[in-house]
């Protein structure tokens, strides 16, 4: 039986992630998260099996998380604890910086224990303000200025360095904007979908000019686990997202259409900071390992809203 580990796994991405590893019967998969932004609900789908079991755990803190992997001495470990959303980063640049400490652990602890690959959640706010379009793994720079952003370069520092110094095998995940069911709405589209349901106001930071792309959960679920099983991205970096860029302005218009809805789009003065204008990913690995093409936005949209509407 293969042994995981994925930490801040009660939150969007780790607990699609957890439902997702036991399903297979092969898989047993320890979950832990503080719960600070992660929700023990996000489990229920895997509560189904028998093969996971969650441990209210601090990563940060390495008499929490000592225990867990001195026990378990996992095959594997993903390591997605952080502190998540815009806002929740710029009021709480102190908090973000806490992380280092989690991920000095996790590596120190997975080099100690026998893992044989971390999986790290970077994210696409290494790349801060563009200077390239589409922003490449290899080519273009790390213009990172806020904590948030400083935080997830220097993981992505740690993991190399571990790799070179111990040989401990690591794969950098770059997400960019990933989206579904159990996002809360600290996330734009979310926010957008929830409000379009209840028929309110789609508030925008400043005039909505600026641009994202949105990869659907299953998307990012798929190549995730190919990742693991066929061994793609071995101590390589990977952009996990879509190319289709839209701005939020746009981006609120189609869900208001897409869902029926008569909400009117709001404007707020723009954020200070940590609102970049652009951000698009070259997903040349990741169309090479899907063979497929990605999940369109609006269908992405409907199936969101369809799981919010059945939780009422």
């Amino acid at each position: 039986m293969t042994r995981i580990l994925v930490t801040g796994g009660a939150g969007n991405i780790g607990a699609s992630l957890v439902e997702r590893l036991v399903s297979d019967p092969e898989n047993y998969v320890v979950v832990v998260d503080n719960l600070s932004t992660g929700k023990s609900r996000n489990l229920s789908a895997a509560s189904k099996h028998n093969n996971h079991k969650f441990i209210k755990c601090d990563v940060n803190v390495l008499d929490d998380i000592m225990p867990v992997m001195t026990a378990y001495r996992f095959d594997y470990v993903f390591h997605y604890a952080a502190v998540v959303g815009v806002q929740r980063t710029l009021d709480h640049p102190v908090q973000v910086l806490r992380d280092i400490d989690g991920i000095r652990h996790i590596l120190s602890l997975s080099k100690n224990t026998g893992v044989q690959r971390v999986f790290y959640s970077s994210s696409s706010e290494v790349y801060g303000e563009p200077v390239e379009i589409p922003q490449h793994e290899k080519t273009t720079p790390l213009n990172s200025r806020l904590p948030y952003a400083i935080v997830k370069n220097l993981g992505e520092a740690f993991c190399q360095s571990y790799f070179q110094e111990y040989g401990l095998n690591y794969t950098i995940f770059r997400f960019f904007n990933t989206y579904g069911p159990l996002q809360s709405s600290d996330f734009v589209l979310t926010k957008f979908i929830k409000a379009a349901l209840a028929n309110e106001p789609l508030t925008i930071y400043g005039d909505g000019s600026q641009s994202r792309t949105f990869c659907y959960i299953d998307d990012n679920m798929e190549l995730t686990v190919r990742a693991l099983k066929e061994g793609h991205f071995i101590n390589d970096v990977v952009n996990v997202g879509n190319d289709v860029e839209i701005s939020i302005l746009s981006l609120a218009q189609m869900v208001i259409s897409t869902l029926g809805s008569t909400s009117s789009v709001a404007h707020l003065p723009p954020l200070k900071e940590g609102d970049m204008t652009r951000r698009k990913p070259d997903i040349s690995k990741m169309k090479q390992v899907l063979g497929r093409d990605l999940t369109p936005l609006g269908e992405g949209i409907r199936r969101v809203a369809d799981a919010l509407k059945s939780q009422r």
